[in-house]
């Protein structure tokens, strides 16, 4: 069997699978080197396009590339980091500020038709439990000022 007319799969339609048998005949040909005489136009333009294709691109980057982008992004001035990131900041709390804004809205709105049915969910605290609760709030509140006066040490385990 020649190796230029081994089957190949066709596609769906008969206009592309033409299509793609021509190509896959002009990239035969031009692989094997072929003479082009009996080559029609269709076939002369995927020559070319096949032999650009086998070509390698060449070195188009410098070798030392990776390093002057690196040190070109990390001479950037520490103040415009600082301002990047203070625009990050300041937009993320914006946003906080907003969704603040229409959790109040929407429980303001319609709070009334779910509110009431949420809390009736809740189990009646016990008055003892409540105070135990109070006691424990209590202790952490005093350890955390216990904890900030100066010359204390944080405890270490």
């Amino acid at each position: 069997m020649n190796p230029i007319d081994d089957p190949l799969l066709p596609f769906d339609g008969d206009a592309s699978t033409r299509e793609w048998l021509a190509q896959e005949q002009a990239m035969r040909r031009e692989r094997l080197h072929l003479d082009t005489l009996g080559d029609d136009a269709r076939t002369l333009r995927y020559r070319a396009l096949a032999r650009v294709l086998r070509q390698s691109p060449g070195d188009l980057l410098p070798p030392d590339f990776a390093e002057r982008m690196a040190a070109k992004v990390g001479a950037r001035p520490a103040h415009r980091r600082a301002a990047d990131t203070r625009l990050e900041w300041g937009l993320m709390i914006a946003l906080a500020i907003a969704f603040v804004i229409a959790a109040g809205v929407v429980t303001r709105l319609y709070g009334s038709t779910w509110l009431a049915p949420l809390m009736a969910l809740w189990p009646t605290p016990d008055p003892a439990a409540l105070h135990w609760l109070l006691v424990l709030a209590g202790c952490l509140a005093l350890s955390w000022l216990l904890g900030r006066l100066p010359g204390h040490a944080p405890l270490s385990g």
